[in-house]
């Protein structure tokens, strides 16, 4: 009976501490609020919004839960893990399929973007299943609450005040709240665009006067191909390709002199750029496809490591990680693209 006793009294005691602690965190995050309606307010949304949206605001737990449970969070780092298994998920049968037939449905609209835009038509379908699975998932977080949320946290205080902000702005242009759902981190729409993506790059697709990348088709599309327009996407040139490495191949001669300061972990492991004449003077020969232009400029990822396949990458591979900094992500926007216009 004493043991009974003490445990339930513990439990007490502990649900009694959390709920202080969450209350001490809501009236942080309420005084906190102050400050980015300020904030908010000097970068132009209108009082009206504020009024609409300040209000209604509380701490929002799972937010930051899902936050410090992200790689970065923490100070441990995992060691590099092999391409094939994320491949085999990301580049399924399922996916390949579903892409297959986005693809047919959405000809007659890629087929003008790509002429406008200069951007492949399957590398617009398979950025959209590869965020959201061709706009089946999407996220039911209200954004405003979720930023609010990581704003307050301060993991990256600058970073999501602002994209709160921007959200704000978006319904200052005649955004419903209602719409204005995504992931925890606040990817919204189709393309997963954040807030300030939406404000700069979502294009109006069907000519209806306003981007919505949450019910069509044509503006998720268009927005999609505006971004990697804008981020200097090269018409005519390939992502990439599946190459062999011949046994014996000297590494050391195409080490990576220079680093990129963005995502310096993502490209450490390309090799030096050499034209494709070069590589193929080297001995790299292609698995399924014929060589482009002698002159274009590539480096190698070797992702599973000497001995198997291996990818010379183009610039325009870089303009993938321009979306999402992650080799494994990148490749497989790649390998899906060329599977779903097969």
């Amino acid at each position: 009976m004493k043991q009974w006793f003490g445990a339930v009294l513990a439990a007490c005691v502990c649900v009694m501490t959390s709920g202080s602690a969450h209350a001490q965190d809501e009236a942080g995050f309420q005084d906190y609020l102050v400050t980015l309606r300020a904030q908010a307010q000097a970068q132009g949304v209108s009082r009206a919004t504020l009024d609409a949206v300040m209000p209604t605001l509380t701490l929002n737990t799972r937010v930051i839960e899902l936050d410090r449970a992200q790689p970065g969070a923490s100070p441990t780092t995992s060691g590099i893990l092999n391409f094939a298994p994320y491949k085999a998920r990301h580049v399924d049968a399922s996916r390949i399929n579903r892409g297959r037939t986005a693809y047919q449905a959405q000809r007659f609209r890629l087929q003008r973007i790509e002429r406008e835009l200069g951007v492949p038509e399957s590398i617009m379908v398979a950025i959209w299943g590869h965020e959201t699975n061709y706009g089946s998932v999407m996220g039911n977080f209200d954004l405003p609450r979720a930023l609010a949320t990581l704003a307050f946290e301060g993991r990256r205080r600058e970073l999501f005040s602002a994209e709160f902000i921007a959200t704000l702005q978006m319904m200052d242009r005649g955004l419903p709240r209602s719409r204005l759902l995504g992931s925890w981190a606040g990817a919204t729409g189709g393309p997963q665009f954040l807030p300030s993506i939406y404000l700069r790059l979502a294009k109006d697709g069907d000519g209806d006067g306003l981007p919505d990348i949450w019910t069509s088709d044509a503006d998720t599309l268009a927005s999609i191909g505006n971004y990697f327009a804008n981020a200097g996407w090269r018409a005519g040139q390939p992502w990439g390709f599946a190459v062999n490495v011949p046994a014996g191949f000297d590494r050391s001669s195409i080490t990576n002199r220079t680093m990129s300061p963005r995502c310096p972990r993502v490209f450490e492991r390309h090799s030096a750029w050499k034209t494709m004449a070069e590589w193929r003077a080297l001995g790299v020969a292609p698995q399924t496809r014929t060589w482009p232009g002698d002159r274009v400029l590539a480096t190698l990822l070797e992702p599973d490591g000497p001995g198997k396949t291996a990818y010379l990458l183009t610039g325009n591979y870089r303009v993938i990680l321009d979306y999402n900094c992650s080799n494994f992500y990148a490749l497989s926007v790649g390998l899906l693209a060329d599977a779903v216009e097969q």
